[in-house]
């Protein structure tokens, strides 16, 4: 177990997983199945029309073969980072990918505001330094840009972190929340239920980067 894992917002066990081996190993092959049903898919691309920017340049982070965004959605480029290239060679969505696991490092490599939207869809609970990478995620965005985290009740339970598997779907909003927080640079914070009705259930904590400083370094290009 990584000793800095939850970059100290909880415990280093908090973020204990089962199944301890190098993440790009888990993922070697690759796993063309959705995580949600078309009912929850359907909500997280409404939510994306509602959120993004159309015309942007996104990034899909924890990125595989489906990037959920609707169909007809105007994006101007979508990048994925992920940890299968077959998966993300396969995405129709992806203009182009990078292989690179945010678990072993957090650091992005992109450079500052290159972004003017980011999601990440159903890959939250597996990341142990959350606030590493959320504090990344606002490097890379310009301000304004919205950065949306969704999530269901489905996950990997190997490589689930233990506070994910040991809490409630409310409480994931939160969890989700405290990691924006503690981030800092987000303005205009919110969770919601964006569950459709039927079926697998959706939920999004989602913010906008905020011009300012975070650990003394000027957020604004």
């Amino acid at each position: 177990m990584d000793p800095t894992a939850g970059d100290g917002l909880l415990s280093p066990l908090a973020y204990a997983r089962e199944d301890e081996s190098a993440d790009d190993r888990f993922y070697t092959m690759p796993r063309k199945v959705v995580h949600i049903d078309d009912g929850a898919i359907a909500a997280l691309g409404a939510l994306y029309a509602a959120v993004l920017p159309a015309g942007g340049r996104l990034l899909d982070l924890m990125s595989s073969w489906r990037s959920h965004l609707p169909r007809d959605f105007p994006a101007g480029e979508v990048v994925g980072l992920g940890l299968n290239a077959e998966e993300m060679a396969d995405n129709p969505q992806l203009a182009a990918h990078v292989v690179h696991d945010v678990n072993r490092e957090a650091k992005l490599p992109f450079g500052d505001g290159e972004f003017d939207g980011a999601m990440c869809a159903v890959s939250i609970q597996y990341v142990i330094h959350p606030v590493r990478l959320l504090r990344e995620a606002r490097r890379v965005l310009r301000p304004g840009a919205p950065f949306v985290v969704s999530f269901s009740n489905r996950c990997f339970p190997t490589k689930a972190v233990a506070v994910w598997l040991d809490t409630s779907d409310a409480q994931h909003v939160e969890l989700v929340q405290s990691y924006f927080g503690a981030a800092g640079g987000f303005a205009g914070v919110r969770g919601e239920d964006r569950s459709p009705g039927r079926g697998d259930p959706l939920y999004a904590v989602w913010g906008r980067a905020s011009s300012g400083t975070i650990d003394g370094e000027t957020m604004t290009r």
